[in-house]
């Protein structure tokens, strides 16, 4: 049974409900968690279903792949919830705004959905007498409303967004190639999801290639330039985990970011050009993390028809050993003229 509570003001009241409108809250864990639940539907999903195409196992393909698709919406939906604190009622209520929301306008409509339904069913949790009532229907109901008023043009939005980009690298492949590997990989150092950044905006092709690259540079460059600091440890953690965590070395001395960066500058361009890379929106921003960028873009480029040895150019040599030896060599010269120093990128692992 609720108990009645008495707030001084809308201020006291948020705060008790753990509602923080910010951009740490809304933009940076939101998005954060959202990822998660996008690697354990849709990305996991497929990667099950391609094995299921190449063993000709139409269980991986027809039930599993299906489920996986149809589950991403209420997926993302309760990572939100997870993310903003939500009590369990609220949380399991409003998966059904995050599927609204994703069948109608993809994972960006999921995610608005989920986040407006989460902080409004927040605030009504334990407030009344007919909580088990109340919560539920005010979740369920503000999720699907704004699902369904919300979710139609921000899929197009971000589908229109999404189209321009791959147009525009297509058009321009040296300046797009510079500009999305370095934007996304920044992406992915900081505390935002590029996985989740490139399913939004659903990149694929020669524009989904350069932001793999721009990922590979940050988690290689930062595994192979701090390898002095870290060992092996560090090695496997940033080349096959993230790159993320060498923020706080980051925020310390901003320049270490620079040998990674510059890296992805040089190599975007190659990859739109001589490597003609591509890979799938579902693994374009994950870089090496579980390999899963190498995976997908065996995956895109055997699609489109490209020669065994091209794929695997770009998966050794574009992805892993140029990322490790151009930002190794732009580190080296940081070095010299004392920008970074020993330490600077040590882990506490």
């Amino acid at each position: 049974m609720a108990k009645e509570r008495k707030y001084e003001n809308f201020k006291d009241f948020l705060k008790k409900k753990k509602i923080e409108i910010s951009v740490q809250r809304y933009l940076i864990d939101a998005l954060k968690y959202m990822a998660f639940g996008l690697f354990g539907t849709l990305l996991i999903g497929s990667i099950i279903n391609q094995i299921g195409v190449l063993t000709g196992i139409t269980f991986l393909t027809e039930t599993v792949w299906p489920a996986c698709q149809a589950m991403t919406g209420p997926a993302i939906a309760v990572a939100v919830a997870y993310a903003l604190e939500a009590p369990f009622l609220v949380m399991f209520s409003v998966t059904v705004g995050g599927y609204i929301g994703n069948t109608l306008g993809g994972p960006a409509g999921a995610l608005i959905a989920a986040l407006i339904a989460t902080e409004c069913g927040k605030m009504v949790s334990g407030e009344t007498k007919i909580d088990i009532l109340l919560t539920p229907f005010v979740t369920v109901m503000v999720g699907a409303g704004i699902a369904t008023l919300i979710g139609p043009p921000i899929g197009s939005f971000m589908t229109a967004l999404g189209q321009v980009i791959m147009w525009a690298t297509e058009q321009q492949p040296i300046i797009m190639g510079i500009v999305i590997a370095v934007v996304v990989g920044i992406v992915l150092t900081l505390p935002i999801s590029s996985a989740a950044l490139c399913i939004m905006l659903n990149l694929t092709g020669l524009a989904a290639g350069a932001a793999t690259v721009g990922c590979c540079c940050q988690m290689i460059g930062f595994a192979v330039a701090s390898f002095k600091d870290n060992g092996v440890g560090g090695l496997a953690a940033q080349g096959l985990g993230t790159s993320m965590i060498q923020i706080p070395n980051i925020i310390k001395n901003w320049k270490i970011w620079i040998p990674p960066t510059v890296a992805s500058a040089i190599l975007g361009p190659l990859a739109t050009t001589i490597f003609q890379a591509k890979n799938t929106a579902v693994a374009a921003g994950m870089g090496t993390c579980g390999l899963v960028g190498q995976i997908g873009t065996a995956m895109a480029m055997g699609q489109a028809g490209d020669s065994a040895m091209l794929i695997a150019a770009n998966i050794g040599l574009l992805q892993i050993v140029l990322p490790a030896v151009v930002t190794y060599v732009i580190y080296l010269l940081c070095y010299k003229v004392g920008w970074i120093k020993d330490g600077d990128m040590a882990l506490d692992l």
